[in-house]
């Protein structure tokens, strides 16, 4: 391999699917990929190899159509592409699995699959038969309605690799697909692949596990930092090879030597440690070793791990040399290391220099004081130890390969001198060479006398790095392996023969939830208390006062709650997106005074009907400028539209900087037409709420705009037009507002420049209550409806019970409050 460069690759019989032809990324000034030339053929498992920070998931970002490559050739199919796009790749046959899944986890399973694959997949077929045969390919079995942030990382992945299989793609890219599954869900993995290679597939296969090379790939393709370094058919190239290209430079032996001889002094002792998933778990770390936890994915390994770093209250003792220390004591002595970096590891709105060290800042402090210089020298050691590979240490976190993430979440917990080390898959997509640092670095660490605790799915890393291996299943302790018993074979024994065995994958089989679970679940789920609490305070107001259900005032409520009604709806698609609109309510009022210059009396028809126009054409102008400035212009949701609260202020004065302009007579009387006890403005809402909340549940339109709320990111790798998503839902927003603005105009009668401004306040509480989350993703039509509601009934109840205005606020604030608590109640309970 040596000579990989120069030497011949053997002819192939597939044709050649994709063509790289001088492929360079440039991200800044940095380069990422410099000139990569490759070929991929039909039927064949090309891997790709490399340290963090090779370039690998930037290559197949662009083959994917995520990234755009500042200069080179695609070519598929023997025919040149100027531009791949997501979508693009999608209708071409390339699926990609990434090592970061692109979940949505605000959406069901269901709707995650309706989002990624394409119409066709579902055209004439029931959608939860076409669902289940997709998650059967990979063994997942989980129900259809669930969110999908009740996947465990394991599954995620999984369900990444069945969505990706369900192109029956032509190009599989499989991007570190293993890092979290165990050896049962690997081995189904391989068997997919062996499949789809056979029937002619070109997959591409990253990896940093060489052992999995010869049981999976024909070919080998080596990056480093950014550039081919070699390429060979696999059987004819050895590891050492390989690692000497991956890495630049000859390494030693793996796994450091083990402990000499067992020392008699007990650096840690647990004892009885009992959770609901944990059954008297007890062992011993002596001084100097290192102890590992086996077992099948899902038999209580990641709940040990969170009670001895002091995340989980359990019963039992912890005694750390020779001291009884309580949960709390706990936390602060150990240095916890999680296997899903992305939720526990980083800080992701930190630098990488803060992610290193906000755990041990005292250590850089003279006098209360931070010394910036101790604090840079030792980042830069400890980095240089672990290989780290980042632009600069003021670089966000999110700019650094996930490997590298990886690195400096360990960094940070050597940083902090740990009293103990619990490390949870510390290995997971991390490159070979920064691998063999890491394992260099705990025993050392152990040496020093600091106990480590490893967890780990691979049983070949626990037999080369641990002194004793616990092996668990359904939370018990089903043997404890030390010295030559250390072995693969014996672990994997124990783990696949434990009586008390149950796998995290093949849980029972309930595709579809629960009717009452379901509705706890959904985002549905807040219209209950808020329907409650909306007929309680009638009730309540009602016995003090007979007059407040009459027919009038139950007309009154219903009519002033359409104009905010319609308002919120907007506000609720702004939020939905994950983001907000100052503006609604200083356009609501604008509106109103553009009317008033063409809705009067004395005008005919025909000008009337030109100021709705006018009406609906400044509402659509006002959104398309907000999603502009959002998404071209970089402004943050609140800049850009409390810069449109400003201006639209301003033209409000500019037209009329006094009341006038009173609307027409006969238009206020059709809009505010009744039917028994309801205006039918009020009626045509509560359609628009219906039909709303069917848009978001079952339409794909409805699916993107909670996809870009949920997360960005994976909508644009799931081949969502992220930008028009956006814009699009700031013209809806404006024009629902425009919808609130025609109810205002027949409740004031005339154009007033001061009116409309509190509506951005309330729209913006009535969609709280309602349940829509502020951080976008979750949400619903009909919670805000009720929202509306209560707050309309809310301000009536004040007048009925003679109450100042200042109990009208007091009582707003109390049921945000209440509300918050409630509905986090609600999710946590239907969560368990």
């Amino acid at each position: 391999m040596a000579e990989a460069k120069t030497k011949e690759i053997e002819a192939q019989t597939g044709e050649v699917i994709i063509r790289l032809t001088g492929i360079t990324k440039f991200f800044s000034v940095v380069p990422a990929l410099s000139d990569v030339n490759v070929e991929f053929y039909a039927g064949e498992v090309h891997a790709i190899l490399g340290e963090n920070g090779a370039g690998k998931s930037t290559l197949m970002n662009i083959i994917s159509g995520t990234l755009r490559p500042t200069q080179g050739e695609i070519s598929f199919e023997g025919q040149p592409i100027s531009q791949m796009r997501p979508d693009m790749a999608k209708a071409r046959g390339i699926g990609i699995c990434f090592q970061h899944p692109a979940i949505l986890e605000d959406l069901s399973i269901l709707e995650n699959l309706r989002v990624a694959l394409p119409s066709s997949i579902f055209a004439q077929r029931n959608a939860n038969d076409v669902a289940t045969e997709v998650l059967d390919t990979m063994g997942l079995k989980v129900p259809l309605r669930m969110r999908a942030d009740g996947l465990t990382v394991a599954q995620k992945h999984l369900f990444e690799i069945a969505k990706a299989l369900a192109l029956k793609p032509k190009v599989l890219i499989l991007d570190e697909p293993t890092a979290s599954l165990d050896q049962e869900s690997t081995d189904m993995l391989f068997d997919r692949i062996r499949e789809v290679a056979a029937a002619g597939t070109s997959v591409i296969y990253i990896t940093h596990r060489l052992a999995e090379l010869r049981q999976i790939a024909n070919r080998v393709t080596v990056l480093r930092d950014g550039r081919v370094r070699g390429g060979a058919m696999v059987r004819d190239v050895s590891v050492s090879e390989l690692v000497n290209l991956i890495v630049g430079r000859t390494l030693k032996a793996a796994f450091p030597p083990k402990a000499q001889s067992a020392s008699e002094e007990t650096g840690l002792s647990v004892t009885g440690i009992s959770t609901g998933d944990l059954k008297n778990v007890s062992f011993e770390v002596q001084r100097g070793q290192i102890v590992g936890i086996a077992g099948v994915a899902g038999n209580g390994q990641p709940e040990l791990m969170r009670v001895l770093a002091g995340l989980e209250p359990a019963e039992g003792s912890i005694v750390l040399r020779g001291r009884s220390i309580d949960q709390r004591e706990l936390l602060r002595a150990a240095a916890f290391m999680p296997s899903d970096r992305h939720v526990e590891g980083v800080a992701s709105g930190l630098t990488v220099r803060e992610n290193a060290t906000y755990s041990a800042l005292e250590k850089f402090a003279v006098a209360g004081i931070m010394s910036r210089k101790r604090e840079i020298e030792q980042v830069n050691s400890i980095f240089g130890e672990l290989a780290v590979k980042t632009p600069g240490l003021e670089a966000p976190i999110l700019a650094l390969s996930g490997g590298n993430q990886q690195k400096v979440v360990m960094s940070r917990a050597l940083l902090s001198d740990p009293g103990l080390i619990i490390a949870d898959e510390p290995t997971q997509g991390v490159d070979v060479g920064a691998r063999f640092e890491i394992y260099r670095i705990l025993r050392e660490v152990s040496e020093a006398g600091t106990p480590v605790i490893v967890n780990s799915s691979d049983a070949v890393e626990l037999e080369g790095l641990c002194d004793k291996v616990i092996v668990m299943s359904r939370g018990h302790v089903v043997e404890t392996l030390t010295g030559s018993e250390v072995t693969e074979g014996r672990i994997v024994a124990a783990a696949v023969n434990a009586t008390t065995h149950v796998g995290e994958i093949s849980k029972a089989d309930t595709r579809q939830s629960g009717g009452i679970r379901h509705l706890l679940q959904s985002d549905n789920a807040p219209a209950i208390p808020l329907a409650i609490v909306t007929i309680l305070l009638g009730l309540y107001v009602y016995s003090q006062n007979d007059n407040f259900f009459s027919v009038y005032n139950i007309y009154n409520i219903f009519l002033l709650a359409a104009a905010l009604g319609f308002i919120a709806m907007g506000q609720t698609v702004a939020l939905l997106m994950g983001g907000i609109d100052l503006s609604v309510g200083p356009l609501a009022g604008f509106l109103v005074v553009v009317a008033s210059f063409f809705i009067n009396d004395d005008k005919s028809t025909a000008i009337m009907v030109m100021g709705f126009l006018l009406m609906f054409a400044g509402a659509f102008i006002t959104g398309t400028v907000n999603g502009l400035l959002i998404r071209f212009a970089n402004f943050t949701p609140i800049a850009a539209t409390l810069a449109m609260y400003i201006a639209i202020q301003g033209f409000s004065f500019l037209l009329r900087d006094n009341p006038d302009g009173y609307i027409s007579a006969t238009v206020t009387d059709w809009i505010n037409w009744q039917w028994g006890p309801f205006p039918v403005a009020f009626l045509v809402l509560v359609a628009f709420t219906l039909a709303g909340e069917y848009l978001l549940r079952q339409t794909k339109a409805g699916w993107r705009l909670r996809a870009v709320g949920s997360d960005e990111q994976s909508s644009r790798r799931a081949g969502i037009n992220v930008n028009l998503t956006f814009i699009a839902g700031y013209v809806v927003c404006s024009l629902l507002t425009s919808l609130g603005a025609i109810m205002l105009m027949t409740q004031i009668g005339v154009g007033d420049p001061r009116q409309g401004v509190n509506y951005t306040l309330s729209s913006i509480t009535a969609v709280v209550l309602g349940g829509t989350s502020l951080s976008g993703g979750r949400g619903t039509f009909i919670g805000t409806l009720l929202g509306a509601i209560l707050l309309t009934e809310v301000l009536n109840a004040v007048t009925f019970l003679g109450l100042t205005q200042t109990y009208q606020y007091f009582f707003q604030g109390i049921l945000v409050v209440v509300a918050a608590l409630v509905y986090s109640g609600v999710r946590r309970r239907a969560a368990n």
